[in-house]
C-alpha cells in the first residue's frame, strides 16, 4: 500500500502518508518497509532524520541478508558518517552486497579496483564486477518481448518538439494538438511518439498514440505506419499483439523505403513472428535498413554475424556493425563490443577498452541511485585519492608546491563544508555546488582566506 501511494503521490502530504504505512509494516517485520524507513531516517525525509537509528536498522537488515543495507553500511563506513571511518569494513560490506546480488555494490567494487582505491589496482577484477552489471542490463533488454532492441526511438521530430525541456507546457501542447488536428503530419507523428513512451510530461497513453499515428499514416507518413507496426508487434491496450497487423504496417512503411519498417520486417522473419523463420529474408531487410543508418538494424546484423544466426560467424563483420550501431548509442551494440574486447573475439583483447565500453553502456542506461552513478563516480568525489595524487604531484617538482598547496586548501575547504551540510541537511537544505559557485576563483579565495588569517594573527600579537 505504501509503495503504491508513493508511486502515485504528487504532494508532500501523500508521501508522508506512504511513510506511515511503511512504519506500520516495518513494525511487523516487513524487510522492504524497514529498508524504506532506514533510507528515510538517513536522508531526513519529512523531518525524520536520525542517522544513528538508520544505522541500527541497516545493521539489523544486513543480518537478514539485505543487500541494500550492505550497500548503505558500506557507504557510511567508507565516509565515516555516523560510524567509524573504516575502508576495510566498507569493502567487506560491498563484497557481501555484491554476493547478495546488488548491482550497486558490483559497480562500486568495479570502480575501486579500476582506480586502485583502497585496493590494489586490478583491471581484470574490475572487468569481472562490471560484467555482472552489464549482463544484467543486457538480459533485461533482450527479454523485452524477446526482441533485443530498444522499443522506441524518436524520429522525424520538428525543432519545436526536440528542445531539452523535460516538460511540454500545457498551452504549447494544446497548440501542437491544434496543429495535429489541422492535419500537420509531422506534429501528429511526434505527438504519437511522445504519448507512446510518456515523454516531456505527457502521460503514456497508447490510445492517443495510436490515434495520432493512424491519422498520420492515412496521410501517407511512413514513420507513422512503422510505429503502428511496432505497437502491434509489441502489444498494448490500444493495439493488442497481432503479428499479421504488424506485418501489414511494416510492409506499408518498407514499400516507402522506411528504415523502421524494413527493420520491423527483418525482425518478423528473424524470430518467425507471423511468418516462417527465414534468415535470408531477415538479413536482406536488416541490410537495407542498416544502409539507411538505422542503428537497431546495424546491431541486428552484428548479432547475426557474431552468433552465426543464419550466416557464417564473422567477427570482423560483427565488429563493423556493432561499432556503427554503437556510434548512435545502441546499448546492446555497446554491450557486445565490450564482450569482444573482453574475450578477444575478432579484436585484440583489451581489458581497459572492455571496461570503458561497459561503463558507456551503464551511463547510457542512466544507472543512477544513492546520489552517485552506480560506482561510475564515487559519491562527492574521493578525497583520499585526491590527497594522494596531490602529494605525488608535489614531489615531481619544487615549482608544484604552491599550486598543490592552493589545491589542497580548496579540497579541504570543500570537504569540511560538505561534511557540515551533510550532517545538518533536512528537507529545507539542498546540496550546494561549491565548484559552480566559486568556479575559477578558488585560488583567489584561498589567498584572501590566508591573508585574512595572517592579519588576524598579527593584530592579536601586536594589537
Amino acid at each position: 500500500m505504501g509503495i503504491k501511494i508513493l508511486q502515485q503521490s504528487k504532494g508532500q502530504r501523500q508521501k508522508a502518508q506512504a511513510y506511515i504505512f511503511f512504519a506500520k509494516a516495518a513494525d511487523l517485520g516487513n524487510l522492504k518497509a524497514m529498508e524504506k524507513m532506514a533510507d528515510a531516517l538517513l536522508f531526513g525525509n519529512f523531518g525524520m532524520q536520525n542517522i544513528t537509528a538508520a544505522i541500527q536498522l541497516y545493521e539489523l537488515l544486513a543480518k537478514e541478508g539485505s543487500y541494500k543495507a550492505q550497500n548503505a553500511l558500506g557507504f557510511l563506513s567508507s565516509y565515516g558518517i555516523g560510524m567509524e571511518y573504516n575502508q576495510a569494513k566498507a569493502l567487506i560490506y560491498y563484497t557481501f552486497g555484491s554476493a547478495g546480488g546488488s548491482m550497486m555494490s558490483q559497480m562500486i567494487l568495479g570502480y575501486r579496483y579500476l582506480s586502485g582505491i583502497n585496493v590494489l589496482q586490478n583491471c581484470e577484477v574490475a572487468l569481472y564486477h562490471y560484467k555482472k552489471v552489464a549482463d544484467y542490463i543486457a538480459d533485461k533488454l533482450e527479454k523485452s518481448e524477446g526482441i533485443p532492441v530498444e522499443k522506441v526511438r524518436l524520429t522525424e521530430r520538428p525543432e519545436n518538439l526536440s528542445s531539452n525541456s523535460e516538460i511540454l507546457d500545457w498551452d504549447i501542447y494544446q497548440y501542437y494538438k491544434f496543429l495535429a488536428e489541422r492535419g500537420d503530419v509531422q506534429i501528429q507523428v511526434s505527438l504519437g511518439q511522445l504519448h507512446l513512451i510518456g515523454r516531456k510530461g505527457l502521460d503514456q497513453d497508447y490510445y492517443k498514440a495510436l490515434y495520432y499515428f493512424l491519422k498520420a499514416a492515412k496521410a501517407g507518413s511512413a514513420n507513422a505506419m512503422a510505429f503502428i507496426g511496432k505497437m502491434y508487434l509489441e502489444g498494448n491496450d490500444a493495439a493488442p499483439q497481432n503479428n499479421a497487423t504488424a506485418f501489414k504496417y511494416f510492409s506499408m512503411a518498407a514499400n516507402k523505403g522506411n528504415a523502421i519498417g524494413l527493420h520491423g520486417l527483418g525482425l518478423l522473419y528473424f524470430y518467425g513472428k507471423g511468418v516462417p523463420v527465414n534468415y535470408g529474408e531477415a538479413l536482406k531487410y536488416f541490410q537495407k535498413a542498416a544502409e539507411k543508418g538505422w542503428p537497431n538494424a546495424q546491431f541486428q546484423l552484428g548479432f547475426m554475424y557474431y552468433s552465426g544466426s543464419g550466416v557464417w560467424k564473422d567477427y570482423k563483420l560483427a565488429f563493423k556493425y556493432f561499432y556503427l550501431a554503437s556510434q548512435s548509442g545502441q546499448p546492446l551494440a555497446i554491450y557486445y563490443l565490450a564482450e569482444m574486447y573482453a574475450t578477444g573475439a575478432g579484436v585484440l583483447r583489451s581489458c581497459r577498452t572492455a571496461v570503458e565500453k561497459r561503463l558507456k553502456l551503464l551511463k547510457k542506461r542512466r544507472c543512477i541511485q544513492w546520489h552517485f552513478s552506480c560506482g561510475i563516480e564515487l559519491p562527492f568525489k574521493d578525497i583520499h585519492l585526491a590527497r594522494r595524487l596531490y602529494d605525488m604531484a608535489a614531489q615531481t617538482s619544487p615549482d608544484a608546491h604552491m599550486p598543490v598547496f592552493f589545491a589542497l586548501v580548496k579540497l579541504e575547504t570543500m570537504h569540511l563544508l560538505r561534511d557540515i551540510l551533510f550532517f545538518n541537511f533536512t528537507m529545507r537544505w539542498k546540496w550546494i555546488k561549491l565548484d559552480d559557485t566559486l568556479g575559477q576563483y578558488w585560488d583567489l579565495f584561498a589567498i584572501v582566506l590566508i591573508v585574512a588569517m595572517l592579519i588576524y594573527l598579527l593584530r592579536n600579537r601586536y594589537g
